[in-house]
């Protein structure tokens, strides 16, 4: 099983949610009443599709496989002004940070944000009148009922955005897998060749005095990934959720660190340019390459008004002071 096959953040599901049921044309009657007036029970609304927010989900897979979701239909309504009972409601927890979606038209309808926070994706129909309602002083004894509203069918989209402190932006290879293994408990696939991230990783980082903080390994971004090239589009959306943006660039890069910052700011920029109004923070990354004198070249380079630090997750250099700028950042 690959690293990244048990985080599914894309699912499409059709839903469809119960009938209400049909009101009730009984007419009152018992030993002592032959001709009694109206008394049917109007019928139950139908089961609407729920969805919930549960902040002990990371990921969308419990529902990869729920093609079809039926809410109940409600009960018909009775005699003696008796309501027919609430079709069954069917609920689907998702993790925070889910957005649900129309299919057919991509319209969104509403988000998930806070654990326990219920919104209808899909509502029930409501129960017919039953026949007491349409007693007029002409109309003494109606022999009809209203039926119950059809339920709705759509197919709907749910797709998770991560909710991290931080977000690791950089180009494949630039040591993200690396920085997150070192800081957390997170055990990303790595390796030396490019896209080797292909799902986001989460991994908690513990910071001084039993704080933490989560940090996402985001799928490296290309030049033309707001284009949707490479894994293009599907990732950045992740990045969409971070407080703080940590650039990463090697310090073995072939292009200058100002060059490769500003690619990377272009890509996000592209993509949603409220994201260029994120905090950011600079990593300059295997930097147990350089020496002194080479280090101070590159202080050089760096793009003005952006914290930065060089670092190198290999040798542990620096990865105490990365933290203290990141909780600065993320608590500024």
């Amino acid at each position: 099983m690959s690293q990244g096959s048990n985080f599914v953040d894309y699912v499409k599901i059709c839903c469809r949610s119960g009938h209400g049921g049909a009101g009730s044309a009984h007419l009152h009657r018992d030993k002592l009443t032959a001709k009694g007036g109206p008394d049917g029970g109007d019928g139950g609304r139908g089961g609407h599709v729920i969805v919930k927010g549960n902040a002990q989900l990371w990921t969308l897979l419990h529902l990869k496989f729920r093609k079809h979701v039926i809410a109940g239909d409600g009960g018909s309504g009775g005699s003696s002004l008796k309501s027919g009972k609430t079709g069954d409601d069917e609920i689907l927890e998702v993790p925070l940070g889910t957005i649900a979606k129309n299919a057919d038209t991509g319209e969104t309808l509403f988000e998930i944000t806070m654990d326990g926070e219920t919104k209808v994706l899909t509502s029930g129909g409501r129960g017919g009148l039953g026949n007491w309602h349409f007693k007029t002083p002409t109309l003494q004894t109606p022999r009809f009922a209203q039926p119950g509203e059809d339920g709705q069918e759509a197919w709907n989209v749910l797709e998770l955005k991560i909710l991290a402190d931080v977000g690791l932006v950089g180009f494949p290879n630039a040591g993200k897998s690396t920085l997150l293994s070192v800081v957390s408990a997170a055990k990303p696939e790595i390796a030396d060749y490019a896209f080797t991230t292909i799902v986001p990783n989460l991994g908690i980082v513990a910071y001084r005095n039993g704080k933490s903080f989560v940090m996402a390994d985001i799928p490296g971004i290309i030049e033309g990934a707001s284009q949707g090239k490479g894994l293009g589009f599907r990732f950045l959306r992740h990045i969409e959720r971070n407080s703080v943006l940590l650039f990463m660039i090697p310090a073995d890069t072939t292009r200058t660190i100002k060059d490769e910052y500003g690619i990377l700011l272009h890509e996000l920029e592209a993509y949603n340019p409220e994201l260029i109004h994120k905090p950011r923070v600079l990593a300059i990354t295997k930097s147990d390459l350089l020496d002194d004198e080479l280090q101070e070249e590159m202080k050089k380079e760096v793009p003005e008004n952006i914290p930065f630090i060089f670092i190198s997750s290999v040798a542990q250099k620096n990865i105490d002071g990365l933290k203290d700028l990141l909780w600065k950042e993320i608590n500024r």
